[in-house]
């Protein structure tokens, strides 16, 4: 029998031109708004934002929201829910203070951050921003590096590290994150690790030899495929692959039947249209999500992540386009898919 299924929701925080036509003054106020609503709904396990500064599928001028600061804003306005990033980019901060920022907010949020962590691979905002764009291997390299400097600061305090790229003496984290020291009994020997991405050779290994969870893409045949090639790094390694919790990150387009689906659809294109984004990067994001696992009535949504469960999908994030502007389709999915897969 398959893991019941757990939850979380994506809160608009502009990356996907997700906050369009709001006042900036009131962006936090919508953002904290969604966040405190799903802290009171218990189906909903944990939160997330993305760690971009530039908008997709297109590079406008839009509102984005930076990802560490809304963490710690979040931990102060809730409560239960646990609080992520899908995922941190490695390279955007240096590793040792990014372990530093972690222990911080997973203090103010009394242990209930999730590191979501990845080599990054934006490279219109990489080089915007003066990080040039290092190939895939060095910025895999730098991703192995910098989690091994979160572990020895996570479990010990202290990180000492030379390595090809990163280079740490000493860096000291006291207090050490509440999770895995905190609690008594606790088996964590630290904040929780989500390594994201499907790079079969280097991600997966590291996530293999680190990882808590996985995050690689919710389509069957690629989730199944991805999964093998885990659970054979898992075998060289000495882990055992039960112990990493695989999740799959999907697009929500719902409605209580085909017309409301498209009207769904109908109003994602309008809408980023109407954000400036150019025809050809509007169509090649509608194609994906109209070929979407979590797209169609209720019944055909929870009977798609069933089938996913029973590969081992057991931890769903989800994005609801709209979310920011109407609720509806948030509410359909927990009246209707969440308990057709506790």
């Amino acid at each position: 029998m398959s893991e019941p299924m757990r939850f979380g929701i994506f809160i608009p925080q502009g990356w996907r031109h997700d906050l369009v036509g709001i006042d900036p003054d009131q962006h936090w106020g919508v953002m904290a708004g969604l966040a405190r609503r799903a802290d009171g709904i218990r189906d909903w396990e944990s939160i997330w934002v993305f760690d971009h500064f530039h908008p997709v599928p297109h590079p406008t001028q839009e509102a984005v929201h930076e990802a560490w600061s809304l963490m710690a804003a979040f931990a102060g306005v809730t409560g239960r829910v646990r609080i992520g990033q899908m995922c941190t980019c490695m390279s955007y901060r240096n590793p040792a203070y990014l372990a530093k920022v972690a222990a911080t907010v997973d203090v103010i949020s009394e242990g209930r951050l999730e590191m979501g962590i990845g080599a990054g691979w934006y490279e219109h905002e990489w080089r915007a921003y003066g990080y040039g764009f290092p190939s895939a291997g060095e910025r895999l390299a730098r991703l192995r590096e910098g989690v091994e400097i979160f572990q020895q600061m996570w479990t010990t305090g202290t990180a000492t590290l030379d390595g090809e790229h990163y280079q740490v003496d000493g860096a000291m984290c006291f207090p050490r994150p509440l999770q895995g020291t905190a609690f008594e009994g606790s088996e964590r020997n630290g904040i929780p690790m989500w390594i994201a991405g499907g790079g079969e050779r280097k991600t997966l290994r590291i996530a293999a030899e680190y990882a808590d969870y996985t995050n690689f893409l919710g389509d069957r045949e690629v989730f199944e495929r991805k999964s093998e090639i885990l659970k054979e790094h898992c075998r060289d390694v000495g882990r055992d692959f039960e112990t990493i919790t695989r999740s799959s990150n999907f697009n929500v387009v719902i409605g209580r039947n085909d017309k409301e689906v498209e009207d769904r659809f109908r109003w994602i294109e309008s809408h980023l249209r109407g954000a400036g984004v150019p025809d050809e990067a509007v169509a090649r994001t509608m194609q994906t999500y109209r070929e979407g696992t979590a797209v169609g009535t209720p019944d055909q949504i929870a009977s798609a992540l069933a089938d996913m469960q029973d590969l081992g999908m057991t931890y769903a994030i989800t994005n609801f386009a709209e979310s920011a502007y109407d609720l509806s389709g948030v509410e359909l999915f927990e009246r209707e898919v969440i308990p057709a897969l506790r």
